[in-house]
């Protein structure tokens, strides 16, 4: 991983604002019940998470290992978040032994690393045979816009490039599912347009001070205004054709041995 991508994340986890306002974002809440709902079918034994940050898309388990390659992102989510495990480390080398996990997720992470077919060959190689990766990815090239060189997005997927990345890691795609629509996208590129323009005025210390006290108010009705924003872009996700997808979830399995 290019550890240079890696400084906007770990000023945001330093944020007060950020860190209380993530988890309440829509588009994270949608990823979040798309993968813990096709985990919780599974019934995993041991799950291993890369890529966390402090806002993992499993939370309701103990058999988990979160990974990240930022200190300060795994502290704070040990410090709020307290069940399972956490491991700093780089998705491009793993520190576990082959065959652990029964099942892996890699939620908009590969698109931030470089080599992010190392990154895939990792996981898979601590999956046990039979075992699953859950991935999540931004789709469409053509959607490159200014929310993806915020967030130093590398690149995003066509389908078919993503299923040889994972065929080439010796996995087996199984099923691919929407998960965002093109509302989001739009809604994103005005967001970060608006920020943006806000980030360029200046606050001095006892302004920041306020500004969080009227942040922590405001927090209900920003929770409240994103989950009913989140029905709207699961609708239009479910509406529109999968090709016009802005983000999917594609599940794969590592064929058994003998297979």
């Amino acid at each position: 991983m290019n550890p240079n991508k890696t400084n906007r994340f770990q000023d945001f986890f330093e944020e007060d604002k950020y860190i209380f306002l993530k988890n309440y974002l829509y588009n994270y809440l949608l990823r979040k019940m798309a993968v813990e709902n096709n985990l919780l079918k599974e019934r995993p034994e041991l799950i291993l998470e890369v890529g966390s940050g402090i806002s993992p898309v499993m939370t309701r388990t103990n058999n988990i290992i979160y990974s990240d390659l930022s200190f300060t992102a795994m502290q704070i989510l040990k410090n709020k978040h307290g069940r399972g495990l956490y491991i700093v480390s780089d998705g491009t080398n793993l520190p576990f032994k082959p065959a652990v996990f029964s099942h892996a997720i890699c939620s908009e992470v590969i698109e931030h690393i470089i080599d992010d077919r190392k990154t895939l060959r990792e996981l898979a190689g601590v999956i046990k045979p039979s075992g699953r990766l859950i991935v999540t990815f931004p789709h469409r090239k053509l959607y490159f816009a200014n929310d993806d060189i915020f967030v130093n997005h590398i690149r995003r997927y066509e389908i078919p490039d993503m299923k040889d990345i994972l065929k080439e890691a010796g996995l087996r795609p199984i099923h691919i599912q929407k998960v965002l629509g093109p509302l989001e996208k739009i809604t994103m590129c005005l967001v970060v347009f608006l920020f943006s323009v806000i980030q360029k005025i200046r606050h001095n210390k006892e302004k920041k001070a306020r500004n969080l006290k009227l942040m922590k108010i405001f927090a209900p009705v920003f929770e409240w205004t994103n989950r009913f924003y989140m029905g709207l872009v699961w609708l239009d996700a479910r509406i529109m054709p999968r090709a016009f997808s802005t983000n999917l979830m594609i599940i794969s399995d590592k064929p058994p041995m003998n297979a």
